[in-house]
Protein backbone atom coordinates (compact mmCIF):
# COMPACT_ATOMS: atom_id res chain seq x y z
CA UNK A 1 0.00 0.00 0.00
CA UNK A 2 1.23 3.23 -0.84
CA UNK A 3 1.84 5.84 1.98
CA UNK A 4 1.10 9.75 2.21
CA UNK A 5 4.04 11.55 3.77
CA UNK A 6 3.57 14.75 5.82
CA UNK A 7 6.74 16.53 6.87
CA UNK A 8 5.91 19.01 9.39
CA UNK A 9 2.43 17.41 11.09
CA UNK A 10 2.90 18.33 14.56
CA UNK A 11 0.35 21.07 14.69
CA UNK A 12 -1.82 23.31 12.21
CA UNK A 13 -2.07 22.33 9.02
CA UNK A 14 0.22 19.02 8.99
CA UNK A 15 -1.80 17.81 11.79
CA UNK A 16 -5.31 18.30 9.99
CA UNK A 17 -4.31 16.91 7.04
CA UNK A 18 -2.89 14.09 8.90
CA UNK A 19 -5.98 13.47 10.46
CA UNK A 20 -7.89 13.99 7.55
CA UNK A 21 -6.21 11.54 5.31
CA UNK A 22 -5.97 8.67 8.40
CA UNK A 23 -10.27 9.43 8.07
CA UNK A 24 -9.89 8.44 4.71
CA UNK A 25 -8.17 4.92 5.54
CA UNK A 26 -5.17 6.20 3.80
CA UNK A 27 -1.54 5.17 5.44
CA UNK A 28 0.46 8.14 6.63
CA UNK A 29 3.60 8.44 7.68
CA UNK A 30 4.06 12.17 9.83
CA UNK A 31 7.32 13.82 10.88
CA UNK A 32 7.11 16.02 14.08
CA UNK A 33 9.93 17.81 15.77
CA UNK A 34 9.96 16.64 19.29
CA UNK A 35 9.51 13.35 20.85
CA UNK A 36 6.60 14.68 23.01
CA UNK A 37 4.51 15.06 19.57
CA UNK A 38 4.69 12.07 18.74
CA UNK A 39 2.04 9.45 20.93
CA UNK A 40 -0.99 11.60 20.09
CA UNK A 41 -0.33 11.25 16.05
CA UNK A 42 0.72 7.16 16.73
CA UNK A 43 -2.79 7.11 18.86
CA UNK A 44 -4.81 8.20 15.10
CA UNK A 45 -3.16 5.44 13.60
CA UNK A 46 -0.35 7.57 11.90
CA UNK A 47 3.30 6.05 11.39
CA UNK A 48 5.27 8.83 13.35
CA UNK A 49 8.79 9.58 12.71
CA UNK A 50 11.05 11.92 15.02
CA UNK A 51 12.70 14.63 12.20
CA UNK A 52 13.97 18.39 13.21
CA UNK A 53 13.08 19.58 9.52
CA UNK A 54 15.72 22.92 10.12
CA UNK A 55 18.27 20.73 11.81
CA UNK A 56 20.34 19.51 8.65
CA UNK A 57 21.86 16.41 10.52
CA UNK A 58 17.93 15.61 11.78
CA UNK A 59 17.36 15.30 8.01
CA UNK A 60 20.05 13.44 7.06
CA UNK A 61 18.14 10.30 8.11
CA UNK A 62 15.40 11.06 6.39
CA UNK A 63 15.97 8.23 3.24
CA UNK A 64 16.82 6.06 6.21
CA UNK A 65 13.58 6.13 8.36
CA UNK A 66 11.44 5.56 5.54
CA UNK A 67 13.62 2.58 4.13
CA UNK A 68 12.58 2.68 0.71
CA UNK A 69 8.79 2.97 1.22
CA UNK A 70 6.46 3.77 -2.12
CA UNK A 71 5.14 7.03 -1.38
CA UNK A 72 2.45 8.56 -3.90
CA UNK A 73 2.10 12.28 -2.10
CA UNK A 74 4.59 13.96 0.15
CA UNK A 75 3.60 17.57 1.25
CA UNK A 76 6.49 19.73 3.04
CA UNK A 77 4.19 21.81 5.28
CA UNK A 78 6.88 22.70 8.25
CA UNK A 79 7.51 26.11 8.27
CA UNK A 80 7.87 29.23 10.74
CA UNK A 81 6.16 33.10 10.18
CA UNK A 82 8.38 36.03 10.61
CA UNK A 83 6.62 39.36 10.74
CA UNK A 84 8.91 42.04 10.50
CA UNK A 85 8.11 44.63 8.23
CA UNK A 86 11.04 45.69 4.96
CA UNK A 87 13.06 47.72 6.32
CA UNK A 88 13.89 46.24 9.84
CA UNK A 89 16.73 44.14 9.57
CA UNK A 90 16.33 40.50 10.53
CA UNK A 91 19.16 38.86 13.39
CA UNK A 92 21.08 36.26 11.79
CA UNK A 93 19.45 34.04 14.63
CA UNK A 94 15.65 35.37 12.57
CA UNK A 95 17.30 34.61 9.41
CA UNK A 96 18.50 31.23 10.37
CA UNK A 97 15.12 29.84 11.80
CA UNK A 98 13.05 30.94 8.75
CA UNK A 99 15.20 29.93 6.08
CA UNK A 100 16.05 26.69 7.86
CA UNK A 101 12.44 25.82 8.28
CA UNK A 102 11.19 27.43 4.84
CA UNK A 103 13.84 26.22 2.29
CA UNK A 104 16.29 24.32 3.69
CA UNK A 105 14.81 21.43 4.92
CA UNK A 106 12.80 21.08 1.93
CA UNK A 107 15.84 21.32 0.09
CA UNK A 108 17.57 18.55 1.68
CA UNK A 109 14.76 16.73 2.35
CA UNK A 110 13.80 16.64 -1.75
CA UNK A 111 16.88 14.68 -2.78
CA UNK A 112 15.92 11.66 -0.73
CA UNK A 113 11.97 11.40 -1.49
CA UNK A 114 11.85 11.93 -4.82
CA UNK A 115 13.18 8.82 -5.87
CA UNK A 116 10.49 7.21 -3.74
CA UNK A 117 7.52 9.38 -5.22
CA UNK A 118 8.94 9.03 -8.54
CA UNK A 119 8.66 5.29 -8.36
CA UNK A 120 5.58 5.91 -7.23
CA UNK A 121 4.09 8.10 -9.77
CA UNK A 122 3.27 10.77 -6.91
CA UNK A 123 3.19 13.97 -6.43
CA UNK A 124 5.95 16.29 -3.84
CA UNK A 125 3.99 19.24 -3.02
CA UNK A 126 6.25 22.34 -0.69
CA UNK A 127 3.76 24.62 0.71
CA UNK A 128 4.56 28.14 -0.13
CA UNK A 129 1.86 31.17 0.11
CA UNK A 130 0.66 33.86 -2.45
CA UNK A 131 3.19 36.15 -0.60
CA UNK A 132 5.82 34.44 -2.26
CA UNK A 133 4.76 36.09 -5.41
CA UNK A 134 6.80 39.15 -6.85
CA UNK A 135 3.60 40.54 -7.91
CA UNK A 136 1.72 40.58 -4.38
CA UNK A 137 4.68 41.71 -3.04
CA UNK A 138 4.55 45.12 -0.14
CA UNK A 139 6.49 45.83 2.79
CA UNK A 140 5.18 43.34 5.41
CA UNK A 141 6.18 40.06 6.97
CA UNK A 142 9.41 40.35 4.81
CA UNK A 143 11.37 38.00 5.86
CA UNK A 144 8.80 35.18 5.60
CA UNK A 145 7.80 36.28 1.79
CA UNK A 146 11.68 36.03 1.15
CA UNK A 147 11.46 32.69 2.39
CA UNK A 148 8.46 31.57 0.54
CA UNK A 149 9.97 32.76 -3.04
CA UNK A 150 13.33 31.08 -2.38
CA UNK A 151 11.01 28.05 -1.76
CA UNK A 152 9.11 28.47 -5.55
CA UNK A 153 12.62 28.71 -6.94
CA UNK A 154 13.86 25.52 -5.03
CA UNK A 155 10.56 24.28 -6.62
CA UNK A 156 10.91 25.37 -10.03
CA UNK A 157 14.60 24.37 -10.58
CA UNK A 158 14.02 20.66 -8.50
CA UNK A 159 11.68 20.14 -11.75
CA UNK A 160 14.76 20.33 -13.99
CA UNK A 161 16.28 17.43 -12.05
CA UNK A 162 13.61 15.12 -11.88
CA UNK A 163 11.98 15.44 -15.25
CA UNK A 164 9.52 12.46 -14.43
CA UNK A 165 8.33 14.04 -11.03
CA UNK A 166 5.26 15.89 -10.31
CA UNK A 167 6.28 18.70 -8.03
CA UNK A 168 4.49 22.07 -7.67
CA UNK A 169 3.76 23.95 -4.54
CA UNK A 170 0.85 24.75 -2.42
CA UNK A 171 -0.78 28.04 -0.87
CA UNK A 172 -3.22 26.82 2.10
CA UNK A 173 -4.31 30.55 1.99
CA UNK A 174 -4.09 32.71 5.14
CA UNK A 175 -5.48 30.05 7.36
CA UNK A 176 -6.75 29.95 10.86
CA UNK A 177 -4.07 28.32 12.98
CA UNK A 178 -1.61 29.20 15.59
CA UNK A 179 1.32 30.90 12.85
CA UNK A 180 -2.17 32.48 10.47
CA UNK A 181 -3.17 34.34 13.94
CA UNK A 182 -6.78 35.81 15.23
CA UNK A 183 -7.08 37.95 11.99
CA UNK A 184 -6.72 34.65 9.37
CA UNK A 185 -9.60 34.73 6.54
CA UNK A 186 -9.64 31.13 6.12
CA UNK A 187 -11.32 28.69 7.81
CA UNK A 188 -8.59 25.30 8.62
CA UNK A 189 -11.09 22.93 7.91
CA UNK A 190 -12.12 24.88 4.50
CA UNK A 191 -8.17 25.13 3.83
CA UNK A 192 -8.02 21.06 4.51
CA UNK A 193 -10.39 20.20 2.03
CA UNK A 194 -9.44 22.87 -0.88
CA UNK A 195 -6.00 21.52 -0.55
CA UNK A 196 -7.07 17.54 -0.86
CA UNK A 197 -9.34 18.55 -3.79
CA UNK A 198 -6.63 20.42 -5.80
CA UNK A 199 -4.47 17.46 -5.01
CA UNK A 200 -6.95 15.12 -6.03
CA UNK A 201 -6.54 16.95 -9.68
CA UNK A 202 -3.44 17.44 -9.77
CA UNK A 203 -1.65 16.30 -13.38
CA UNK A 204 1.99 15.80 -14.50
CA UNK A 205 1.43 18.71 -16.10
CA UNK A 206 0.89 20.59 -13.34
CA UNK A 207 4.58 20.57 -12.38
CA UNK A 208 6.32 23.66 -11.43
CA UNK A 209 3.03 25.65 -10.78
CA UNK A 210 1.74 27.09 -7.50
CA UNK A 211 -1.85 25.62 -6.61
CA UNK A 212 -3.98 28.19 -3.96
CA UNK A 213 -6.21 25.70 -1.89
CA UNK A 214 -9.17 27.05 -3.88
CA UNK A 215 -8.09 25.56 -7.55
CA UNK A 216 -6.59 28.86 -8.40
CA UNK A 217 -2.76 27.82 -10.45
CA UNK A 218 0.33 30.12 -11.03
CA UNK A 219 2.67 29.07 -12.77
CA UNK A 220 6.41 29.51 -11.55
CA UNK A 221 8.27 27.48 -14.49
CA UNK A 222 8.62 30.26 -17.06
CA UNK A 223 7.08 32.88 -15.19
Amino acid sequence: MKSILILGASRGLGRALTEAYLAQGQRVIATVRKSEDMAPLQALGAQVLQVDLADPASVSGLAWQLDGKSIALALYVAGVWDGHAAGVPPTQQQFDQVMHSNVLGFMQALPQIAPMVQEAGGVIAAFSSEMSLLGSADESAWLYRVSKAALNMAVASACQQWPGLTLLALDPGWTQTDMGGPGATVPLAESVRGLMNVLTQVQPEDRGSLWRYDGTKTELLGA
